[in-house]
């Protein structure tokens, strides 16, 4: 019973939180495009206009832990984080790229050329706002992992 409960609040955080149609975006694809010169990790936090609590905490603290565990990686280029509102028209070309449609965490290594992408969203949602140290640290080991 405890279950079904919690699927169907999970479901009905997920459609709060999303269902925005994304746009094109010249200017994302510009600054995605002069950035994929370098090898770098990027963190891309995606959400749509109306965000609900788990929303709002998945971005706070995965900017949270990527400023706090990787001041020298951002200095320096190696890693990077984008918060990006697929309800905006200039981001539809990235959201599509990542098949994206609602609040979602990816994690991107862009390596000699190649490009390689793990969907954080469900680790995010089970974590971000009910155990917020957990996603911290579950995030901090990826992206050590990544960066290595």
């Amino acid at each position: 019973m405890n279950k079904i409960v919690l699927t169907l609040a999970l479901v009905f955080g997920m459609t709060a939180c999303g269902n925005n149609t994304a746009k094109n975006s010249s200017g994302t694809e510009q600054q995605t495009a002069q950035s994929e010169k370098q090898d770098r990790v990027e963190v891309l936090y995606f959400h749509g206009k109306q965000r609900c609590a788990t929303c709002m905490a998945i971005e706070k603290n995965a900017k949270e832990a990527v400023e706090a565990q990787f001041e020298a990686q951002l200095k320096n280029g190696a890693l990077v984080f984008k918060t990006i509102d697929i309800s905006k028209e200039e981001n539809e070309a990235i959201a599509d790229k990542y098949e994206v449609t609602w609040s979602s965490l990816f994690l991107v290594r862009y390596q000699s050329g190649k490009e390689s992408a793990e969907d954080l969203t469900k680790y995010a949602f089970a974590n971000a706002r009910t155990a917020p140290d957990t996603f911290k640290q579950g995030l901090t080991e990826k992206i050590n992992g990544l960066l290595d």
